[in-house]
C-alpha cells in the first residue's frame, strides 16, 4: 500500500506541469468564450437582428457551451484542484451539474416525449434555462480573471478606477443599443448617464422617462446596483466564494478596498455587505409595493417593477426614477408613506456597511444580554463598555444633528414658498424628506429653482457633506466633516489633540480629513470657473449647484444639465467619477508614494494668525 501510494506520489508530481498547462491553455480559451458569450448576448437583446443573425447567434451558443462543458470535463477527469478550498468544491460541483443537465436533452431526446419528464426536459433545452447557466459561469470565470490579475502588484486605487471605468464605457455602449432607447441618444448623453448610474449620481442630461425605453431602465438600474455595491466588491465576492483564492497579495488587496479588519474576516466583511444589500432592498421594495399598491393604475407586475426600481434607486443613493416629475409627480407626491420609505432607503444607504454591521452586531449583542438575564436566567454575561465604535458614534451622532437642523430649517423657509398650500403634516413630511435627500440622495418632490436663495445654499452645504464613509453616498463624508469641526473647536480650546467620546482621533485621520476638504474645494473652484467660462449664459448659483452635485455625487440639479454643452457634459461626468472614486483614493493612485523614512526634519515655527 505505501509502495501504490508512492507511486501515486510520484507519478502525480511528473504529470502535474502537463496537467498545469493544459488547464492554462484552457482557462485562457474559457476566459476568451466567457467575454463573447456576454457580447453577443448583449448584442441579441440589445440589437435588431435579421433570420440570418439569430441562426448564427443560436450556432455559437451551440459553441460556447461545448466548451464549457470540456472545460468542466477536463477539470473532473484530471482530479485538479481548481477549486483548492474544500468549501468551495460542492458550489462548484452543483454549478458543474448545471451545466451537464443542458446536455440530456440533446443527449436523450427521446425521454422528453415521455409525460412525466417531459415539462423537465422542456426547461433544460429552453434558452432560458441555458443563458442563464452560461451567464453565470461567465461572470464567474471574468471574476477569477479579474483577482488573478490583481496578483500583478497593481495599485490597488488604480484598479478600482479602472474597474468603475470599465463598466461605464460598458455601460454607455449599451445605453446606445437601439432597444433601450426610444428616438436613439448621443454619444455624450449616454456616457453621461451611464456615469451617472455607475456613479450613482442620478443627473440626466436627457429626459429618462421619454428617452429610454423599459431595456433602457433595466441596464441603468443594474449599472446603478453595481455601483452601489461597488465593483470590486462584487467581482471579489463571486471570485472568493465560488473560485477561492490562495494569494495572499489578492487578498489584501481586497482587504483594503472593503475595508475589512483582517484577511480572516474579508469574506465575511464581503457576504454582510451583499447581505444587507439584499435585505434592505427587498424590504423597501415590500414596503413601497404596499404604499402604492391600487393607487398608481398599475398592474401587479407592473407595480413590483416599480418598487424594485425605487428600492435599489433609494438604497443606492442614485437617484432615478421612472416617473416624470421625479417623486413630485402627482401619483405620488402626496403620497407620505412612500417619501417616508424612501427617506429611510436614502439614509441607510448613506449610514456604511461598517456602521451596518457594527449596528447588527450591537443588536446581536443585547438580545444575548436579554436572553440571558431574563428568559434563560444564566450568569450575567460580560458587559461591553463600548459596544458602538468611535466611527459609528462620530457618524451617527452627526448625522442626526444634520437631519434634525436642515428639517427645522426647510420648514421655517419654505413654509409659505414651495410647501404652500400643503397641510402641515405634508409640509414636515417634505422638510423631513428634503433633508435627507441632499446627502447624496438626489430625489426631489419639488422643483429644486423654486426654493429660496438660502434654502439652496444650505442644500448646497449638505450635498457637500454627503453621507458616510464606505457607504452608497457621496460628498466629503460625514466622518471628515465631524473630524475637521472637532478639530476646529481643539485649535479654539488650545488643545494638542481631537478627543471625542472618551476618545482620542489619530492624527492621520485629521490630516486626512482635511486633505479632502482643501482638494474638495480646490476642485469644485476650477470646474465652477470653466463651467462659468463654458457657459457664460447661465447663473453661477446654477453652475455651482451642480458641479457640487456631481462630485458629491447627489444628482439634484437647478433644471440645468439638459442645458450644458458637450463640453460642459464631459467635465460634470469627470466630476461624477472622482466623486464616486474619492478625491484621496484617485491621487493615491495617480502620485508616487513616498517611502517610509527613518529620520526627521528639525521642527520651526510658521506664522498663522
Amino acid at each position: 500500500m505505501k509502495h501504490f501510494r508512492r507511486y501515486q506520489i510520484d507519478r502525480n508530481k511528473k504529470l502535474e506541469p502537463f496537467i498545469r498547462r493544459i488547464l492554462d491553455i484552457t482557462s485562457t480559451v474559457i476566459n476568451l468564450a466567457s467575454l463573447l458569450f456576454i457580447i453577443v448576448v448583449i448584442y441579441e437583446y440589445g440589437f435588431r437582428t435579421t433570420e440570418t443573425q439569430n441562426q448564427a447567434i443560436q450556432t455559437f451558443y451551440y459553441v460556447v457551451w461545448i466548451v464549457f462543458f470540456i472545460d468542466i470535463t477536463f477539470h473532473v477527469f484530471l482530479q485538479y484542484a481548481r477549486f483548492p478550498n474544500q468549501n468551495y468544491r460542492k458550489l462548484a460541483w452543483v454549478l458543474s451539474v448545471l451545466v451537464y443537465l443542458a446536455s440530456l436533452p440533446a443527449i436523450f431526446p427521446e425521454v422528453g416525449n415521455n409525460e412525466y419528464y417531459a415539462p423537465i426536459w422542456k426547461i433544460l433545452s429552453s434558452n432560458i434555462y441555458n443563458h442563464t447557466v452560461l451567464l453565470i459561469f461567465s461572470f464567474l470565470n471574468l471574476s477569477h480573471a479579474v483577482i488573478k490579475l490583481l496578483g500583478k502588484k497593481t495599485n490597488p486605487s488604480l484598479i478600482l478606477a479602472g474597474s468603475f471605468l470599465i463598466f461605464i464605457i460598458i455601460g454607455a455602449g449599451l445605453l446606445m443599443m437601439p432597444r433601450c432607447t426610444i428616438n436613439g441618444i448621443a454619444w455624450v448623453d449616454s456616457l453621461f448617464v451611464a456615469t451617472s448610474a455607475v456613479c450613482i449620481t442620478g443627473l440626466s442630461s436627457v429626459d429618462f422617462v421619454s428617452t429610454f425605453t423599459p431595456q433602457g431602465m433595466f441596464i441603468v438600474i443594474i449599472l446603478v446596483q453595481i455601483g452601489g455595491l461597488g465593483v470590486m466588491t462584487l467581482t471579489s465576492f463571486f471570485a472568493l466564494f465560488f473560485m477561492g483564492n490562495t494569494s495572499l497579495y489578492n487578498q489584501l488587496v481586497v482587504r483594503d478596498m472593503v475595508n475589512s479588519n483582517s484577511i480572516d474576516s474579508l469574506f465575511s466583511t464581503l457576504l454582510y455587505i451583499l447581505a444587507f444589500t439584499l435585505a434592505i432592498e427587498i424590504g423597501g421594495m415590500l414596503i413601497i409595493w404596499a404604499t402604492i399598491h391600487g393607487t398608481m393604475d398599475m398592474s401587479l407586475k407592473g407595480e413590483l417593477l416599480f418598487s424594485a426600481f425605487h428600492a435599489i434607486s433609494g438604497f443606492c443613493n442614485a437617484g432615478f426614477t421612472t416617473l416624470p416629475g421625479n417623486l413630485g409627480d402627482p401619483l405620488v407626491v402626496q403620497n407620505n408613506s412612500l417619501l417616508i420609505t424612501m427617506a429611510f432607503l436614502v439614509i441607510l444607504g448613506g449610514v456604511g456597511f461598517p456602521i451596518l454591521v457594527n449596528l447588527k452586531n450591537v443588536i446581536v449583542y443585547y438580545a444575548k444580554r436579554f436572553w440571558s438575564l431574563f428568559v434563560s436566567r444564566e450568569e450575567d454575561p460580560v458587559l461591553l463598555l463600548h459596544p458602538y465604535n468611535l466611527n459609528t458614534r462620530i457618524a451617527l451622532t452627526t448625522t442626526t444633528i444634520l437631519f434634525v437642523a436642515t428639517t427645522i430649517f426647510f420648514v421655517v423657509f419654505e413654509w409659505n414658498n414651495a410647501f404652500a398650500g400643503l397641510s402641515v403634516g405634508d409640509k414636515w413630511t417634505q422638510a423631513f424628506f428634503n433633508a435627507v435627500c441632499p446627502r447624496s440622495g438626489g430625489f426631489t418632490t419639488v422643483n429644486l429653482s423654486t426654493f429660496g436663495v438660502q434654502t439652496i445654499l444650505l442644500y448646497i452645504l449638505m450635498m457637500w457633506i454627503g453621507g458616510s464613509s464606505q457607504s452608497t453616498a457621496g460628498g466629503i463624508k460625514v466622518n471628515a466633516f465631524a473630524v475637521i469641526t472637532l478639530n476646529l473647536f481643539a485649535i479654539l480650546r488650545n488643545s494638542d489633540r481631537v478627543e471625542a467620546f472618551g476618545r482620542e482621533i489619530p492624527i492621520n485621520s485629521v490630516r486626512r480629513a482635511n486633505a479632502t476638504m482643501v482638494m474638495s474645494l480646490g476642485i469644485i473652484f476650477i470646474s465652477v470657473l470653466l463651467l462659468s467660462i463654458m457657459e457664460p449664459e447661465l447663473s453661477l448659483l446654477s453652475l455651482t449647484f451642480e458641479c457640487i452635485s456631481a462630485l458629491s455625487t447627489t444628482g439634484a440639479s437647478l433644471n440645468t444639465s439638459p442645458l450644458l454643452s458637450d463640453y460642459s457634459k464631459i467635465l460634470i461626468t469627470i466630476l461624477m467619477f472622482i466623486g464616486r472614486i474619492g478625491i484621496i483614493t484617485l491621487i493615491l493612485g495617480l502620485i508616487k508614494q513616498k517611502p517610509d523614512i527613518k529620520y526627521r526634519y528639525p521642527q520651526e515655527q510658521i506664522i498663522i494668525n
